[in-house]
């Protein structure tokens, strides 16, 4: 599959879940943002470009760490996506924030713009990582900062496996079952390292958390499935037996449930490098 319909199909399955991508059981996402920007540490009244912003849970935390002397530019290929992230710009009147329709792996911004650059849960979706990831050192001003976060081997286990092996009696796998599902190519922490040390950043830093919590029940891992990246796979599955697929998956998430409800592990990698100094001119 070409470069250019992977990121087609990425942009359809989240212009396509952007009414619910704000749902409580996905409240990983505004977890992480917050992680985020603490380990990014910004200065305020810096410029920070945040990929991959969705609904903009980063873009909304950067927005405040900076103030209204910096400014954010938040990016993604999904328009209803930003869709939803002008309304709450408009809602909580924010004025330093600028939203662009964009690919990632291709910027439009000039060389050496922005103090920071992050993108949170976005980067294992671009088809070539080590190029993106020039790509947003290149927009990045000498000294500064790029950070990503990935989720970790058992975030979301064991119910992922479950619906994947649910998936596969349906016929559906992945066109490459070689490779993993893209959420899951940073699953190690050392290729984050890897990744950012291709891509020529110094001062790499990898550090994991755990940011789970108890979902109410079965019914709200399906909130989590449907409002995520994960509806693209679901949307594979035969509209008739969409309903079939769905009990039979919960019956099988059931078990897990516990007093507390349903444990999400969203173990989290928070990795980050400078992009080097400017050579000192004599």
């Amino acid at each position: 599959m070409s470069a250019q319909k992977t990121q087609h199909e990425v942009a359809q399955v989240f212009n396509q879940v952007a009414a619910g991508y704000d749902h409580a059981a996905l409240r990983f996402f505004p977890f992480a943002a917050d992680r985020l920007i603490m380990h990014l540490h910004p200065v305020s009244g810096t410029k920070i470009l945040d990929l991959a912003a969705g609904t903009g849970a980063v873009t909304l935390a950067a927005a405040r760490a900076v103030g209204p002397q910096g400014r954010v530019s938040a990016v993604d290929l999904a328009e209803n996506m930003l869709d939803r992230l002008q309304e709450k710009i408009v809602k909580f009147g924010i004025r330093h924030v600028d939203l662009h329709t964009m690919d990632a792996a291709a910027l439009d911004f000039r060389r050496d713009y922005f103090d920071y650059t992050v993108c949170s849960f976005g980067i294992f979706f671009l088809p070539d990582m080590v190029a993106g990831l020039r790509e947003w050192a290149r927009v990045t001003r000498p000294g500064g900062r790029l950070m990503f976060t990935a989720f970790a081997e058992s975030a979301f286990q064991p119910m992922m496996d479950l619906f994947l092996r649910r998936l596969e009696r349906y016929g559906i796998r992945s066109p490459d079952p070689d490779k993993p599902p893209a959420g899951m190519r940073l699953a190690d922490p050392a290729r984050c390292r890897e990744l950012l040390d291709a891509a020529g950043l110094v001062n790499i830093d990898v550090t994991t958390e755990q940011l789970g919590y108890h979902l109410k029940d079965e019914s709200e891992w399906w909130d989590v499935l449907w409002n995520s990246g994960t509806r693209g796979w679901i949307e594979k599955v035969p509209r008739a037996e969409l309903e079939s697929f769905r009990a039979a998956h919960l019956a099988e998430v059931r078990p897990l449930c516990n007093g507390q409800g349903l444990r999400l592990d969203i173990a989290t990698h928070f990795a980050g490098g400078d992009k080097p100094p400017a050579p000192s001119s004599r």
